[in-house]
């Protein structure tokens, strides 16, 4: 009994210093590193070692990627974390009120999901701002449209990214690669002291041939991001644009050129007819006689869809396209931009979209 316990007190001590998950296979082989979890039906683990108990000697290097089916896997032993810390690389960052844009250290790429949760109290003068900020707006803000001091976001160091309303919770999907920046939304940061706490999770998205897992969670720094635009930067605007459920086109006012990025934002529900019913800016389902033989501007989107196209100067159109409930979209002809609601039958539709349109054109930069 002596042995045994000398033996476990061995074995835990030896686990303490080299802490790991470990994926043990059918075959007798084990393989130890860090679990990244199950990607496309295989368990992905980055190989810290590789221990043979068996005649087979399949090399694995250090820091690869390697992947294993279910059925080749005999069980998997986690070292010292949760489930949620093989779906997510989780971060916690402290964002205070200043001159610049707090760096995340999160390097996303499109179409992985983000879910950010904040707490805390920013003091600016005598007022308490929570990360859903306060029921009034600030025009001199980053983002005018929404509450004042509440936390907002952008991808990337591109003043034309689009910013993103988070408030104290918001779940999203990346529309571009880049590093995750955040601030409060005040225009003013002269009297701010204290930070919002934020949490980011990003879901881990690898596939076999990502080879940059490690790269993108090393703690390195991003450029800095000013709130300010520098001198001789593309400075954009954002309008608001409501979108009837009746409408064949409402005229934005934004007269774009050739190669000009817009982002669209759409909430709101509309009545796309009495069979459809109530949809969202995505639309219904795409089915129906329009969808056989083209009658709708779109007939591959659902009818109650938000689209867009541009008038040119000739009264032409472009071809028209789906902006739905977000959309990064590149101008691909001169001339106004037009929204519109899909459908081929507008008498018994109702309800409207509230479009925010962001966009700056070819010859807009801050002075």
């Amino acid at each position: 009994m002596k042995k045994l316990a000398l033996a476990l007190v061995v074995v835990l001590l030896s686990a303490g210093f080299a802490a790991a998950d470990t994926i043990y296979l059918r075959d007798g082989r084990s393989v130890q590193g860090t679990l990244i979890g199950f990607v496309n039906g295989r368990f992905a683990i980055r190989v810290a070692s590789l221990r043979i108990t068996s005649t087979d000697a399949t090399s694995m290097g250090a820091g690869e990627i390697q992947y294993f089916r279910p059925a080749e896997v005999d069980r998997v032993e986690i070292d010292g974390r949760s489930l949620d810390d093989l779906r997510f690389d989780i971060r916690t960052v402290q964002v205070t009120l200043g001159p610049n844009w707090i760096d995340t250290g999160v390097d996303v790429r499109r179409n992985e999901r983000l879910q950010i949760k904040a707490s805390g109290t920013i003091l600016a003068g005598r007022t308490r701002i929570t990360p859903d900020g306060l029921r009034q707006t600030d025009p001199a803000s980053p983002l005018p449209r929404a509450s004042e001091g509440a936390l907002i976001g952008v991808i990337g160091n591109d003043f034309n990214s689009p910013i993103i309303e988070i408030g104290s919770s918001r779940e999203f999907v990346a529309d571009r690669d880049g590093r995750l920046y955040l601030t409060a939304n005040r225009g003013s940061y002269t009297d701010a002291r204290g930070s919002f706490t934020v949490e980011t999770r990003r879901e881990l998205s690898v596939t076999a041939d990502d080879d940059n897992v490690s790269d993108r969670r090393r703690d390195r720094p991003g450029p800095v991001r000013p709130r300010r635009p520098r001198a001789g930067t593309r400075v954009p605007k954002e309008v608001q644009i409501e979108v009837p459920g009746t409408s064949r086109g409402v005229d934005t006012g934004i007269d774009v050129r050739v190669g000009d990025q817009l982002t669209f934002t759409a909430s709101g529900r509309v009545i796309a007819g009495r069979r459809i019913g109530e949809v969202g800016p995505e639309g219904g389902r795409v089915s129906g006689f329009g969808s056989i033989i083209g009658t709708r501007p779109v007939p591959t989107v659902g009818p109650g869809a938000l689209i867009g196209f541009v008038r040119t100067a000739d009264g032409q159109i472009s071809q028209p396209f789906l902006i739905g409930s977000q959309l990064t979209f590149t101008a691909n002809a001169d001339g106004r931009l037009v929204l519109a609601i899909n459908d081929d039958d507008y008498s018994d539709n109702g309800g409207a979209f509230q479009v925010a349109i962001r966009y700056s054109n070819s010859g807009d930069r801050e002075q």
